[in-house]
């Protein structure tokens, strides 16, 4: 899989996982087309894949994906964002259409999406 995770998104990534259920765990990661940057995302650390899941490793980090989601982060960076106004990740997609609302690829933190073990 063609996917790249910046060294901010595995700090961000590998601190939910620690902080939610331990080295063990994985991060799952649901994609949907929609939002600015063609993507918006909700996600849960979990102790094992959900049925139909693949489980992609990038940066030591496992990643749970359902087949959706796999393929819509193929060629996918996926970075982490901390401003005054925007906080979470974020999905820099090449094969998405420019937008002019200045809000593109952020998926915001929200720490009712996070599972607690």
């Amino acid at each position: 899989m063609n996917l790249t995770i910046t060294p901010g998104a595995e700090k961000f990534i590998s601190r939910m996982i620690r902080f939610n259920g331990g080295e063990h765990h994985g991060f799952r990661l649901c994609v949907t087309a929609g939002g600015c940057s063609g993507l918006s995302s909700e996600f849960t650390v979990e102790a094992e894949p959900m049925k139909g899941d693949s489980v992609v490793v990038a940066r030591g980090i496992k990643l749970f994906l359902p087949a959706e989601s796999r393929l819509l982060l193929e060629g996918v960076t996926i970075d982490f964002v901390d401003t005054p106004t925007k906080t979470g990740l974020s999905f820099i997609n090449p094969n998405a259409a420019p937008c002019g609302c200045s809000s593109s690829s952020v998926a915001s933190l929200d720490p009712a999406s996070i599972a607690r073990n």
